[in-house]
């Protein structure tokens, strides 16, 4: 059996990202996504989920970029290389709580957690997370380490970056262990963020491994907020929402006898 789950980061980043991924839900292949509750569009995402049940709900953790929880009135870290070197003065697993008990005071029940930039390769960041996961029952963790996607070349930044993180399976399998976490099977979408078309997404379907894979994606439609935002990722975002509503992958999955789920609805055999 091949399941696949089409995840969106960023819910809750800006209300035409929460549009997107809404419509990416609605009309196209997205089932999952992962709630910032640091995001300026919190309040309109939560609406947003409250309307729409079946799309999974998780949350983004961050420990870089935007407002700390924990402590408020501070910023975090606004990169890796800055939360490295402020580690000694973060009690990441409180700012973490603090990011996961919003989302629950708003009434969200959370299945899956991930992170902003993906920090949780970083040893303290995943072991605050996966107690975290232990302590509130949320099940999955995300599997950050990409299929090799060759249909489309990556930038050299990112094919390192993605080199770094595989170095990090191992450690990676034995926390989620440790503390009862699980993950998919397989991960894609990190060394195609901002640069896929449907045609990706096709050939992605023709050659799916067995078992369950998250798809990581960042939809949106590009509006006044997204363009006056703190990212680079803008126009892609619109460019993800149109390959992810293509007509032709709904059938393509039903063809490839793939099918499209969410992390509720995984059976317990798989990830």
């Amino acid at each position: 059996m091949r399941y696949l789950i089409v995840n969106a980061d960023d819910f809750g980043f800006t209300r035409d990202t929460n549009a997107g991924i809404v419509r990416a839900h609605r009309e196209g292949i997205l089932t999952a996504t992962t709630l910032m509750a640091n995001g300026a569009a919190f309040a309109d995402a939560v609406a947003l989920a409250r309307e729409h049940p079946s799309l999974d709900i998780g949350v983004h953790l961050q420990m870089v970029q935007g407002a700390s929880l924990s402590q408020p009135g501070r910023e975090l870290p606004g990169t890796i290389l800055q939360l490295l070197l402020s580690l000694p003065v973060w009690d990441i697993h409180a700012e973490l709580r603090a990011q996961i008990e919003r989302v629950l005071a708003a009434g969200i029940r959370p299945t899956h957690l991930d992170t902003h930039k993906h920090t949780h390769i970083l040893p303290p960041v995943l072991e605050a997370v996966a107690r975290l996961s232990r302590e509130y029952a949320i099940p999955f963790i995300r599997r950050p380490f990409d299929l090799p996607l060759d249909t489309r070349p990556a930038s050299l930044k990112t094919r390192l970056a993605n080199r770094l993180m595989s170095r990090m399976r191992p450690h990676f399998a034995r926390v989620l262990a440790a503390h009862g976490a699980r993950s998919t099977d397989h991960f894609a979408g990190f060394l195609w963020t901002g640069a896929y078309t449907a045609d990706d997404l096709l050939a992605l379907l023709a050659w799916l491994p067995a078992g369950s894979t998250e798809f990581m994606c960042h939809p949106g439609e590009l509006g006044p907020e997204l363009l006056a935002a703190r990212t680079r990722l803008k126009h892609s975002r619109a460019a993800e929402l149109a390959a992810l509503t293509d007509a032709r992958l709904k059938p393509a999955l039903a063809a490839a006898a793939i099918t499209l789920t969410s992390y509720r609805g995984l059976p317990d055999s798989t990830g």
